[in-house]
């Protein structure tokens, strides 16, 4: 009964250990991690003195060797990973491949120098969603291996196999996150204005990155019906880029059809005429189409020996090339939206000159010439006076026109109503203060935008003040803001901007109250304040810097009589 007891006991302990190595596999994402568990749990479960996984791409060559057992070294010198040939390749796709000896074996085609002997040998095929994935392999096992360690590897291959396409999906799913990031790099850099050739290198450096590639390059339509390598980042980028690509290339196909393409590798293509893409192996070609329309081609290569290019691979790729040529299709408009909306501007521009100074000025000549054939005849110098004084009030209206057309082209804000321009300095000055300021906008004792002011008060303002006032009581504002930011050290600023009345009795005041540290006894630097009070007395107004009512602060006066709009 004893020996029935052990054999039983014995076997519940293979499967508790067999299950905790199954669970092992699949409490892990990490692809390389999965794979090297997987191979330590083979040759523990096994007595296994040596296991390896070699895993293979769609054509049967190995891509990844994942080993235990041989030492570092010896592996580094035995180089490349074992072809699926000889005795390896009598691994059936079901089941296993069991021999007491792997050198008896028929197919057996011995092992290279320096390499560890083995004798026994388990091998099994390890199936990912009806795909051999890779093969097992297991060697050394004293006593040679039995029927319970095939049940063991198939069932561990099995649960291995869940794992692997767990880490895959885990995989695809990150590197698809990685490939959006890099689209949205792109977009923003477009968005905020990037230059274009600054764009499509970020295209070329990101893809690289992201696909794992060697070398991007970005083939783009050129003069005529060329295609070149225009934007090369990576391997051999010197002697790639300016690359005129074939007509009837890879390329050219993808480009016109809108597919994209994967090669296994380059340097064994027959049809390759680009000299200096045959130092690469794995390629893949990804159209770069907008609204049915070809911008280019991103190329992504790797070197010789690398692992090929998957169809996630490509349709990832793909993804991003159409969201690139997509960015890079509105950049183009809007650029060309930037080019109309100039000309229009130069147009109005035109417009303004001649419907207003031009036509003034050519009036103003013909009250001139009135003056000088009166004169010729003797006529009364009085009676002269008049027409000159309404010319020269003519030629400083037409001074004044084309000063505002100068002024407005050198600040586009000019032109922005002054309530809009008083709450724009306002919100700029948070980033010094720290803080927003508060801005309070009175006209005839109404508070702009509150329930009882109406719906012209914003109008008013422009209109009574006109534009050259308007400038300065921005630069007043602006001023204030700066020195309470320099030197207050505040936690509070208001700024109070009122208007009362209408010219020639009308005034507009600006306040700039701070609950800072007040003035200090001496002020070294007064160039700001004293432009200050440079403007008020241009307007026949005046500017004063003091303490405030409650003895704590600053607070900053600016005042002008209102002149009006000048008509």
């Amino acid at each position: 009964m004893t020996p029935i007891v052990r054999e039983h006991h014995d076997s519940s302990l293979a499967a508790a250990d067999l299950l905790q190595a199954a669970l092992g596999l699949a409490s892990d994402l990490d692809l390389p991690t999965v794979l090297q568990r997987f191979v330590q749990a083979s040759a523990d479960l096994t007595g296994a003195r040596y296991a390896a996984i070699n895993v293979l791409d769609a054509r049967g060559r190995s891509t990844t060797f994942v080993h235990t057992g041989v030492d570092e070294q010896i592996a580094a010198l035995l180089g490349r990973a074992p072809h699926s040939t000889g005795v390896l390749a009598a691994i059936p796709p079901h089941g296993t491949l069991r021999l007491t000896d792997l050198t008896e074996h028929p197919d057996f085609q011995g092992l290279p120098s320096g390499h560890p002997r083995m004798g026994a040998f388990l091998g099994t095929a390890v199936r990912v969603r009806d795909r051999i994935f890779g093969h097992l392999y297991l060697s050394e096992k004293s006593g040679g291996f039995t029927s319970e360690d095939d049940e063991a590897v198939i069932t561990l291959a099995a649960a291995a196999a869940v794992a692997i396409q767990n880490a895959q999906l885990y995989g695809q799913a990150a590197h698809r996150e990685e490939w959006l990031r890099a689209g949205q790099t792109i977009t923003t850099m477009l968005l905020q204005g990037a230059d274009e050739e600054e764009v499509l290198l970020e295209i070329a450096r990101s893809s690289r990155q992201v696909a794992r590639a060697d070398t991007a390059a970005l083939v783009l339509p050129s003069l005529g019906d060329t295609m070149v390598m225009e934007i090369v980042d990576g391997v051999g980028a010197e002697e790639l880029l300016g690359t005129v690509m074939p007509p009837d290339g890879r390329a050219r196909t993808v480009l016109r059809d809108g597919n994209g393409l994967v090669v296994d590798s380059l340097s064994r293509a027959r049809a390759m005429r680009v000299a200096a893409m045959r130092q690469f192996g794995p390629a893949m070609y990804a159209p770069m189409h907008a609204d049915g329309r070809g911008v280019g081609v991103l190329v992504l290569l790797r070197r010789v020996g690398s692992p090929q290019f998957d169809p996630s691979d490509l349709a990832t790729a793909e993804s991003y090339a159409g969201q690139a040529a997509i960015a890079l299709v509105l950049a183009e408009a809007r650029h060309a939206q930037d080019v109309a909306a100039l000309l229009d501007e130069r147009e109005r521009i035109a417009r303004d000159l001649h419907d207003l100074a031009i036509q003034q000025l050519f009036a103003t000549g013909m009250q001139l010439e009135t003056v000088r054939r009166r004169a010729a005849r003797g006529v009364d110098p009085a009676e002269l006076t008049g027409i000159v004084e309404d010319a020269l009030d003519n030629v400083d209206s037409t001074v004044r026109q084309i000063r505002s057309i100068v002024h407005a082209l050198r600040d586009p804000d000019a032109s922005a109503p002054l309530a809009e321009r008083l709450r724009r300095e306002a919100s700029l000055a948070r980033t010094g203060l720290g803080f927003a300021p508060s801005l309070v906008i009175h006209v005839d004792g109404r508070v702009l935008d509150s329930g009882e002011s109406l719906d012209g008060d914003a109008g008013v303002i422009d209109d009574r003040v006109g534009e050259d006032m308007a400038d300065d009581i921005v630069a007043v504002v602006r001023e204030g803001l700066a020195n309470a930011a320099r030197h207050a050290r505040a936690s509070s600023v208001a700024v109070l901007v009122a208007l009362h009345g209408d010219a020639p009795s009308g005034r507009i005041t600006v306040e700039v109250q701070d609950d800072g540290t007040g003035l200090p006894d001496d002020r070294e630097r007064r160039s700001g304040t004293d432009n200050l009070a440079a403007r008020a007395r241009r307007h026949g107004g005046e500017f004063t810097l003091g303490t405030t009512s409650e003895g704590r602060g600053t607070l900053l006066t600016w005042q002008a009589p209102v002149k009006g709009r000048a008509r």
